[in-house]
């Protein structure tokens, strides 16, 4: 770790789904419903966590193995999305360890946001049902900006909304996309390895300034 260069650290970004919050359990329920639907049986949890990060896409393909294009494709997303919304929160919550980080982080006066490729009829819901709609110094959706992530624009359109330069901020995020996107933006990243990985990623190639196993450890990161 070279604590150096986070010592100026003066905003943190997260993804939303497998770094700020475990949303697994509620995406799979939707897949599993949709599948359910179509009369397929359900798929372990386990195999559904990993691809979560991938969004409905991901969930599209493994539930379904169809690829955009495909002329069931769209109507299967559409309902996915109704059925995951309609059960948004149930079991969804913060990290174990991700409560306590952002209350230092506000005793610290370091502002923290939330960047995702949610699109934002999701997002909104879900972070005010967590109770971060009203703390947080920006929430940035996937349908924010013109560009997502892998892109760096949402990231530096953050940065806009916090008032800070890129070169400030730190992102973490659980998939390739952040990284790749938050080292484009010019911001130090993280990745956590508490999230949604899967057997196929390697994350010690994606370039990212360190990995962390609990959310606890972006503390020691950040410390002074």
């Amino acid at each position: 770790m070279n604590s150096k260069s986070f010592q100026n650290i003066k905003g943190i970004l997260f993804d939303l789904d497998g770094t700020l919050a475990d949303t697994a359990p509620d995406l799979a329920y939707a897949l599993n419903t949709l599948r359910k639907e179509q009369q397929f049986a359900p798929l372990p949890y386990q195999e559904i966590r990993p691809v979560v990060s991938h969004g409905s896409r991901g969930l599209l393909r493994l539930g379904f193995n169809i690829e955009p294009g495909h002329v069931s494709y769209e109507y299967l997303r559409q309902r996915l999305l109704e059925i995951y919304n309609a059960h948004l929160t149930y079991k969804t919550q913060l990290f174990p360890g991700m409560a306590a980080v952002l209350q230092v982080l506000e005793e610290r006066a370091i502002k923290w946001g939330v960047v995702t490729n949610k699109p934002a009829w999701l997002t909104d819901p879900l972070a005010a049902s967590l109770g971060l709609s009203e703390r947080a110094a920006c929430i940035v959706s996937g349908d924010s900006t013109a560009n997502s992530k892998p892109h760096p624009e949402p990231l530096l359109y953050a940065c806009n909304k916090i008032g800070l330069q890129s070169k400030q901020c730190l992102y973490v995020g659980d998939a390739h996309r952040d990284i790749e996107a938050g080292n484009s933006a010019g911001m130090k990243t993280l990745v956590a390895l508490f999230g949604y990985l899967g057997e196929d990623d390697a994350p010690e190639s994606w370039q990212a300034d360190g990995m962390i196993e609990r959310p606890l450890d972006i503390l020691n990161w950040i410390a002074s």
